[in-house]
C-alpha cells in the first residue's frame, strides 16, 4: 500500500521549528560570543580585585530566609551585619590584605618589607574600609551607611525614603531633613547590597529589595495617625522601587497606599545594552579566581564613604530587571485604569542624566499620567553665550519637545532667566497651557555647565559631596570640593573622575518645593 504523503501543515511545521532551533543557536553562540569578550576585557583590562571585592558578608537580608521579619528585625539583622563588617576591616588592619607581606607574631618572610607598600595596602589605606583613615574621619565612622529614623518632637505625618544604586541611606539625608524639619517622622532603609562591602551587590537581588520596600513601608504605615499623610520617596533606582510600591498597591489591600511620590532622578528606562548584563558574566560559574574579575563592569578605589566605585555586572541586571517591572505595571494599570487612582508624583530630574537618562521618566511616566498635581521638575543646563558652543543640543531638544506637546501633568522647567544671565528662575507650565514665572536669587556658579544624576539629592554646601569651598568637615575639605590637576598616577584615582559634580547648587528650590507640598498636605482635610 503506498505511503501517505505527509500533510502540507506537518511539512511546514518541521521547517518553522528548524528555523527556531537555528535562531536559538544563533542566540546562543551570539551570547557565548559576547560572554567571552566581556570576560577576556575584564581579566586583561580591570585592576587587581580587593577583598572587598570578593569576601562576602553573612548577614545581609534575603528575601527568602528572612521573609518573616519586621522592621526591627530588619534593624537587629543589619547590626549583625555591620558588626561583622567592622571585625572583618578590623582583621584587615590587623593583619593586612596582601598574603605576600608578613604579618605580625608570623614567621619570617622572604618578602622585603618595602615591598609591603603594595598596590593593596595602599588601596586599604586610602580606602572607606581603614577606620583610621582621612575618609573616616571626614563622616565620623558613617553613621548613615544603615537605615536611620528622624522623628520630630511633635509628628504631623510620616515618610519612608529609599536611596539610589550602589549608594546608601546618606544620598537621602538632606530630603530627610527637609521633611523631618516640616514635622515629619522620616524612615530611611538601607537596601539590600548596600552600606558594606561592593562584594555584597554581587548577590542582592532586586526581590531583595522590593521585600525590604515592603516591610518598611509596612512598619512606616503603622505609625500613621489620623489626618496624617503617608509619603513615600526614593532617589534613582529607590525611586523605581517606590513607584513599583505605589502601583503594587494600589491593586494589593495589604498595603497602604501613600498619599504622594517624591522622586530623585529615578531610574525608569534604561539602555537595551543594559540586558546584556543577564548574560556577559556566565563564564564565572567556571571555578577559578582569575575569572572573578569578569563579575564586574568597573573596578575602581574605594575612597567614598557612602557610594560604591566599583559597579558589579550583577547591579546592571537587578536595575534592569527592576526598570523592566515597573515599566510593565505601569502599562497593567494604564490599561485597566488604575492610574486615576495614583497619588500625586513630584519629580525632580536633571535634564542631562548620564547614568538614567531624562526621556524615561518623561516618555514612560509622566505621559501616562493626568492631573495638575503631578508635576515634573526639570533643572536644564547653564544657557549663558560662553557655554553655547559646546553644549550638546540634545539636551535643549527634550525640553522643546515637552513644551509643545500637550500635557496632563505640571511641568517646571528651572532655567536661566534670559540666555545673557547667570540667574535662573523657574517657569510653570500648568496642563491646561497656562504659564507663570517665578524668579529666584540662585545663579549658576562659575564654570558650571549643569547638575546630574548624583548632583540632586545633595545640598551645595554638604560636608561629604558639597562643591563649596570650605566643604568639608575638621578641616578635610569635602570629596564634591575637590578640584585637582597635575598627571594621572600622581593620585590614587582618575583625575577625570573629580570633575563630575557631586551636589546642587539649587538645592533651595527643592527644599522650598518640599516645605510647599507638605504645608498643603497638611492644610487639606484627611479621613
Amino acid at each position: 500500500m503506498p505511503a501517505t504523503p505527509a500533510p502540507a501543515a506537518s511539512s511546514a511545521s518541521r521547517r518553522v521549528l528548524r528555523w527556531a532551533w537555528r535562531a536559538a543557536l544563533v542566540l546562543l553562540a551570539l551570547a557565548l560570543t559576547l560572554a567571552l569578550g566581556f570576560t577576556l576585557f575584564a581579566v586583561s583590562a580591570l585592576p587587581t580585585l580587593q577583598p572587598w571585592h570578593t569576601e562576602l558578608l553573612r548577614n545581609e537580608f534575603d528575601a527568602d530566609r528572612h521573609k518573616d521579619l519586621d522592621f526591627a528585625g530588619y534593624q537587629r539583622l543589619e547590626q549583625q551585619l555591620f558588626d561583622e563588617l567592622q571585625a572583618k576591616t578590623a582583621q584587615w588592619a590587623r593583619d593586612g590584605i596582601d598574603p605576600a607581606c608578613p604579618r605580625p607574631a608570623a614567621v619570617p618572610s622572604p618578602v622585603a618589607p618595602d615591598d609591603c607598600a603594595s598596590l593593596a595596602d595602599e588601596a586599604f589605606r586610602t580606602s572607606r574600609f581603614n577606620s583610621g583613615g582621612w575618609v573616616q574621619r571626614l563622616v565620623e565612622g558613617a553613621p548613615y551607611n544603615r537605615s536611620f529614623r528622624m522623628t520630630p518632637d511633635k509628628v504631623a505625618g510620616h515618610a519612608l525614603l529609599v536611596h539610589g544604586l550602589t549608594d546608601s541611606p546618606y544620598s537621602m539625608r538632606a530630603m530627610a531633613s527637609s521633611l523631618h524639619g516640616r514635622g515629619i517622622d522620616v524612615t530611611v532603609l538601607r537596601l539590600p547590597g548596600h552600606g558594606t562591602l561592593p562584594s555584597m551587590m554581587t548577590e542582592m537581588s532586586a526581590r531583595d529589595w522590593t521585600a525590604a520596600v515592603r516591610i518598611a513601608a509596612r512598619d512606616v504605615a503603622a505609625r500613621v495617625g489620623p489626618g496624617q499623610p503617608f509619603y513615600v520617596g526614593g532617589y534613582s533606582s529607590g525611586g523605581t522601587l517606590v513607584l513599583q510600591y505605589a502601583l503594587d498597591a494600589l491593586q494589593d489591600a495589604s498595603l497602604r497606599r501613600p498619599d504622594r511620590v517624591l522622586l530623585v532622578s529615578p531610574a525608569i528606562e534604561l539602555t537595551r545594552v543594559a540586558a546584556l548584563a543577564e548574560v556577559i558574566d556566565i563564564f564565572t560559574v567556571v571555578p577559578l579566581p582569575e575569572l572573578d574579575k569578569a563579575r564586574w563592569q568597573a573596578v575602581a578605589p574605594e575612597f567614598d564613604p557612602y557610594k560604591f566605585n566599583s559597579f558589579p555586572v550583577n547591579a546592571s541586571r537587578q536595575i534592569n530587571r527592576a526598570t523592566r517591572a515597573l515599566q510593565r505595571s505601569l502599562e497593567d494599570a494604564q490599561r485597566a485604569g488604575r492610574l486615576a487612582q495614583l497619588p500625586p508624583v513630584v519629580t525632580w530630574q536633571s535634564v542631562v542624566d548620564s547614568t538614567v537618562g531624562s526621556a524615561g521618566v518623561v516618555d514612560q511616566v509622566y505621559a501616562r499620567l493626568r492631573g495638575p498635581a503631578h508635576r515634573l521638575v526639570m533643572f536644564d543646563i547653564n544657557r549663558v553665550p560662553e557655554l553655547a558652543g559646546v553644549a550638546r543640543p540634545t539636551a535643549r531638544a527634550l525640553i522643546e519637545r515637552m513644551e509643545r506637546a500637550p500635557r496632563g501633568y505640571t511641568f517646571d522647567l528651572v532655567s536661566n532667566a534670559s540666555r545673557q544671565q547667570a540667574r535662573i528662575e523657574v517657569r510653570r507650565l500648568a496642563p491646561d497651557g497656562a504659564a507663570e514665572l517665578r524668579a529666584t536669587v540662585l545663579d549658576w556658579p562659575a564654570n558650571l555647565v549643569s547638575l546630574g544624576h548624583v548632583a540632586l539629592p545633595f545640598p551645595a554646601d554638604d560636608p561629604v559631596y558639597g562643591f563649596l569651598p570650605g566643604s568639608g568637615r575638621d578641616g578635610i575639605p569635602s570629596i564634591g570640593s575637590w578640584l585637582l590637576r597635575g598627571e594621572n598616577g600622581a593620585i590614587t584615582l582618575s583625575l577625570g573622575s573629580l570633575t563630575r559634580l557631586r551636589s546642587n547648587p539649587f538645592w533651595p528650590l527643592i527644599d522650598e518645593d518640599v516645605a510647599a507640598l507638605v504645608a498643603q498636605d497638611l492644610a487639606a482635610p484627611r479621613r
